[in-house]
C-alpha cells in the first residue's frame, strides 16, 4: 500500500523593524492552531527584548516561544507530530538555521520563518536572502 507524505514548504515575512513581522507570525501561529494543527514556536535566545520564553509583537500580542541558542538544537526540539514550526527573529540565528529550515520542510513541516531582511546599511541580514530563495510564500 502507498501512503502519501505530506509535502512541507517554507514562509518568510520579512521587512524593516516595526513593520509587523512578529505580529504576522502570531497571527499566522494563532491561525493554524484554531485548525488544531499541532504548532512549536521557537526564537532566538538573545532575543529577551519583551520575553524570554515568548514572541511579542510590538503591540502585545504574543505566543509562548521555545528559546534556542543555535538552530541546529531546533531539529531535536521538533516532535515528531509537529505540523507547523515557527521560527521569529530568523536573522540572528547562525547560518546552520539555513539547513534547519529546509530539513523541516523535507520531513513535510510548514516552516515559518520572520526577521529583518536588510541591516542598517540596507545589505541582506543573515540567512533572509538566502530564505527567501527557498520560500513557497
Amino acid at each position: 500500500m502507498y501512503v502519501m507524505k505530506q509535502e512541507g514548504w517554507i514562509e518568510v515575512i520579512c521587512g524593516s523593524m516595526f513593520s509587523g513581522k512578529s505580529e504576522e507570525l502570531i497571527r499566522r501561529v494563532r491561525r493554524v492552531s484554531f485548525g488544531k494543527l499541532i504548532v512549536q514556536v521557537f526564537k532566538p535566545e538573545l532575543d529577551n527584548r519583551y520575553s524570554e520564553e515568548e514572541v511579542v509583537s510590538h503591540n502585545g500580542t504574543k505566543v509562548v516561544a521555545t528559546p534556542v541558542k543555535y538552530a541546529i538544537d531546533i531539529l531535536d526540539l521538533v516532535n515528531e507530530e509537529t505540523q507547523v514550526v515557527a521560527i521569529d527573529e530568523v536573522q540572528f540565528f547562525d547560518p546552520g538555521i539555513l539547513s534547519v529550515v529546509d530539513e523541516l520542510a523535507n520531513n513535510g513541516k510548514r516552516v515559518i520563518c520572520a526577521g529583518l531582511d536588510q541591516d542598517f546599511r540596507g545589505e541582506p541580514f543573515g540567512p533572509i536572502e538566502r530564505l527567501m530563495a527557498l520560500a513557497r510564500k
